[in-house]
């Protein structure tokens, strides 16, 4: 029983659970939980993003234009953010099939932060085809199951029981 609420509790299922994917929780294992519009709507709300933040480096752009700093400055920012966001969004992309070490991932935090365009465009696209991360999870999870239900399968009958030899 659970202390708060006096229902009873519900103990997760023997053996390895599946990890949570941002805005689909665990709905991505058997696609419940209206995760066909879930996707959708990452898709979109991340492509809504992507042209806001656009928006944003355009005004920023103008700014400078104002300002008359120069044609080197303004070059210098677009080839800035156009090579940070073309990088940021194939790193993005290829973590949705590989785990990226957390160490360089961490010093990489500006620099994705830079090419946050390039992020968001990843995951619209990604959300095409499936949850972001989708096909990582699900890889780590069926390897989790299988390798689980050889270990518990492994003994069929009670050791103690062994006949004694000769």
């Amino acid at each position: 029983m659970s202390d708060e609420t006096g229902t009873p509790s519900t103990s997760p299922a023997p053996g390895p659970q599946p990890e949570d994917i941002r805005f689909f929780g665990t709905t991505w294992v058997d696609h419940s939980g209206n995760y066909g519009l879930r996707r959708a709507a990452v898709g979109v709300g991340a492509l809504a993003l992507a042209v806001a933040g656009c928006f944003i480096l355009r005004f920023a752009y103008e700014g400078l234009a104002i300002a008359d700093i120069g044609s080197l400055v303004n070059l210098l920012l677009v080839v800035m953010f156009a090579v940070c966001s073309a990088l940021a969004f194939a790193r993005t992309r290829t973590g949705f099939t590989e785990r990226h070490d957390p160490e360089k991932q961490a010093s990489l935090r500006g620099f994705l932060a830079i090419g946050f365009v390039g992020v968001l465009i990843a995951y619209a696209l990604r959300c095409l085809v499936e949850a972001p991360g989708e096909k990582l999870r699900r890889q780590e999870y069926e390897t989790a199951r299988d390798q689980y239900t050889r270990r518990t399968s492994r003994r069929t009958r009670n050791p103690a029981k062994k006949k004694g030899k000769g």
